[in-house]
């Protein structure tokens, strides 16, 4: 469309919009750039099936069906870690995922070819076989589906439900641990081995928790504890 007969934009001004507004999500065919490190785990964390998470194409809240892997956000923002404000350069421009080097944002066109195609997940990337077990375990006792359940059943078993949801939260919490002191694994890796803390996305279903000085967890409802 032409606005005071000017033709449409059709190049990149490197105005940062795109790299400030989410992370892009990996594909299979860049599985590569983590192998030959040009993308570190640390950089990345997973999102399980079931969980609850923005999809940026219908810009609304979804319940995945699928894994996914996504680059790291800064905190306190939306915007990729690898984008350098300051320079309005991406930090690893030679090799970003295929979703960066296919968005333009006035087509879209070559985006959504890229975006339908295969996602990258966790199983892709890790080989070590006790690393999967531990996985697998932490992904069976740990699920999204579970929490949803015993969520809902906090209205008619009360504190039988909270016990359920808080052994999901230890078990979580622990298997980071163990898998820290016994496997050597760096601590910022873990969310993308595990996906982020149960702890942070319960929030995403109306719950918070509040670290006591003993290490225990105890669950609150969402704000309750600064209204």
């Amino acid at each position: 469309m032409m606005k005071n007969g000017e033709r449409p934009r059709d190049y990149c001004i490197r105005c940062g919009e795109c790299c400030l507004g989410s992370s892009p999500t990996l594909q299979m065919e860049d599985v590569p750039l983590i192998r030959e490190g040009y993308i570190q785990k640390g950089d990345l964390y997973s999102i399980r099936v079931g969980e609850p998470v923005r999809d940026n194409i219908e810009n609304k809240l979804i319940i995945t069906d699928r894994e996914l892997i996504k680059v790291r956000e800064k905190k306190d923002s939306r915007g990729c870690i690898y984008y350098d404000e300051e320079a309005r350069a991406c930090n690893i421009y030679d090799h970003r995922p295929a979703q960066c080097a296919a968005l333009a944002c006035w087509d879209s066109t070559e985006f959504m070819k890229v975006y339908k195609r295969p996602k990258a997940d966790r199983k892709a990337i890790v080989y070590e076989e006790v690393l999967l077990a531990i996985m697998d375990e932490h992904g069976t006792k740990c699920s999204y589906g579970k929490l949803d359940r015993f969520v809902r059943a906090i209205e008619k078993k009360g504190n039988e439900a909270v016990e359920r949801i808080l052994e999901l939260l230890k078990f979580d919490h622990h298997v980071r641990n163990f898998t820290l002191k016994k496997l050597g694994i760096d601590s910022g890796e873990m969310d993308f081995y595990f996906g982020r803390p149960l702890t942070e996305t319960i929030t995403m279903f109306g719950l918070e928790v509040v670290r006591e000085p003993d290490g225990s967890f105890f669950l609150t409802s969402l704000g309750e504890n600064g209204a």
